[in-house]
């Protein structure tokens, strides 16, 4: 059989398993359907937590972000991961103790007010939106590649079966099936780069094998051989000052993240919020150690096939043929010599989608279609079971925070279900227009999403919880002014994609690119909020013994 078969096999096995925890764990009320009736045991939402976490971005994309940018790529490793430590540690328990539903529920109670519960709705849902965006290119890249379609049909199909998915099951369901789809996506990254790792190496082992192999130096070489930057030279693709702030937006954009935050809300106590915390770590880690091995080999594997090789035969190669017909790889004669030139300047006659690294590689290694076809299923696993999250905080910001705690409190489960599902079906449509429209690499879209997140929530929960005299004029300004100048700035400096504008309005904040300019906006949110809690009334009594309450440790519950 043809990998495409396979891969269309391995799919239809694995989704017929996902779609069977859905109808078994389809909901009626709002209780399973936000938070998943808060039962779900700790082994089990950790690894929902890590397929949450393990989006698009991480299996599909951040291996190419790595194999792209090189010693710059490492950004998103360290912002990710040293992000999700800090959520674990400072922020989820005490957000578990305070045991409300949603991140816009926290604010909203915290500092007793609509208002501040509004604006953190409309924060939760540019942050989704942007996230979600992402994982729907991710989806259209696997449907397109292996149905051989384009990559607009492709991320349809993607919308069409994300939305079956969230619409059946609610937050249950979704996290039975991220529970399972862990499984799926951790087995299919590792597989593939253990075999890689011993094809290149001999040793199957593949953080192993990148630090005492001399595979980094060959790359490096052929690289400079090549007319391109050394792999590992320092900040040739980002300057220092990006490198910093990028890594700052990933962290504190973690703690901020609406779909991550819920997660420590579908277990019984703060006790199990933490051991779901832990797991997740330890399941992450599990992928993230593994991504710089598999984004150095991918690249060398990738330029040592094609490079400097007669174009007749390289587009003969039926994988090269295959990633053409996507369009995601492009190749052009610019000199009309019949040679694959891959440089690094503007002879370049190679243009390879970053996000097609971790899916063509085993392809390119030459490895066993079941391989092949596993890798794909992992990379629907992995974009459908955040996309899967995302939706669900989306229609929770809207239907429960918006439509039940503000403008219609006496509605009943029947009527907030059906609000969530429309405002579920609108988010897919948006998510889907900017998948098939994207600024970037999916990794670089979802970093968007992680300064949104670093620039207006995460300074509001922080503050909460350790401020006891923030208060709610000052969470309302805090967030307004993060979040608006920083939407203001990823629209200027990404204008061309966003507005259409032919040139950027802006080059860059002072230096500073889209990816990282949160932080700025996050700066500006402590500042706000912090001058404005101290001109203003302060707390009441019973909100500031709330926060004595939270904060106080928990022995055993």
């Amino acid at each position: 059989m043809s990998v495409e078969v396979i891969t269309i096999i391995l799919v239809l096995i694995t989704f017929a398993i996902y779609t069977g925890i859905g109808w078994w764990s389809r909901v009626r009320d709002t209780s399973n359907f936000y938070v998943a009736g808060q039962g779900i045991p700790t082994v089990a939402n950790g690894a929902a937590i890590a397929a949450d976490w393990m989006s698009a971005a991480s299996f599909i994309s951040m291996a190419g972000l790595v194999a792209f940018l090189g010693y710059d790529g490492t950004i998103y490793l360290m912002g990710w991961t040293g992000g999700y430590v800090l959520l674990a540690l400072l922020l989820a328990p005490y957000l578990r103790k305070f045991g409300k539903f949603t991140v816009p529920d926290f604010i909203g109670d915290r500092f007793y007010s609509s208002s501040a519960r509004a604006v953190a709705a409309i924060a939760t849902i540019f942050i989704s939106l942007t996230y979600i965006s992402g994982q729907m290119r991710g989806v259209g890249i696997v449907f397109s590649r292996y149905l051989q379609v384009d990559i607009i049909v492709g991320v349809l199909i993607g919308m069409a079966i994300v939305g079956f998915f969230a619409l059946l099951g609610g937050m249950k369901g979704v996290t039975w099936t991220q529970a399972i789809q862990f499984f799926v996506i951790i087995i299919a990254f590792l597989i593939p780069a253990f075999a890689i790792s011993f094809q290149l190496t001999g040793n199957p082992i593949p953080q192993l094998a990148l630090t005492t192999s001399d595979m980094v130096d060959r790359l490096g070489q052929l690289q400079i051989d090549l007319g391109m930057t050394e792999y590992m030279a320092p900040f040739t693709n980002l300057s220092m000052i990006n490198v910093f702030m990028v890594s700052l937006a990933l962290m504190a954009g973690t703690a901020g993240l609406p779909h991550v935050i819920v997660r420590f809300y579908t277990v019984k106590s703060v006790r199990a919020a933490r051991w779901s915390a832990v797991w997740a770590i330890i399941f992450i880690g599990l992928l993230y150690l593994t991504a710089p091995a598999v984004g150095a080999f991918a690249k060398y594997n990738l330029i040592d096939t094609i490079a400097d090789q007669p174009l007749d035969e390289v587009r003969n190669i039926d994988w090269v043929n295959k990633w053409e017909t996507t369009g995601l790889l492009q190749l052009e004669d610019k000199n009309g010599d019949g040679i694959v030139n891959f440089t690094g300047g503007d002879d370049n006659e190679v243009v390879i989608d970053g996000d097609i690294i971790v899916l063509s590689t085993p392809e390119v290694a030459n490895l066993a279609p079941f391989i092949i076809a596993l890798v794909a299923a992992g990379g629907l696993a992995a974009a459908l079971s955040t996309a899967s999250g995302l939706l669900i905080t989306m229609t929770s910001a809207v239907s429960h925070d918006i439509y039940y705690r503000i403008f219609n409190k006496e509605a009943s489960e029947s009527q907030r279900m059906r609000v969530g599902r429309i405002t579920l079906l609108v988010a897919l449509a948006i998510a889907a227009y900017v998948g098939i429209n994207p600024p970037g690499f999916a990794g670089e879209v979802v970093a968007l999403a992680f300064g949104l997140g670093a620039a207006s929530l995460f300074p509001v929960i922080l503050l909460g919880i350790f401020d006891k005299r923030m208060n709610k004029e000052g969470a309302i300004a805090g967030i307004l002014a993060g979040l608006g100048f920083t939407l203001l700035m990823i629209g200027a400096i990404l204008s061309p994609t966003i507005l259409g504008t032919d040139e950027p309005i802006l080059e860059s904040f002072f230096g500073i690119n889209a990816q990282g300019v949160g932080v700025v906006g996050m700066v500006l949110n402590f500042i706000v909020s912090f001058i404005v809690s101290r001109m203003t009334p302060e707390p009441p009594k019973e909100i500031q013994e709330l926060i004595e309450h939270v904060r106080a440790p928990e022995i055993d519950e």
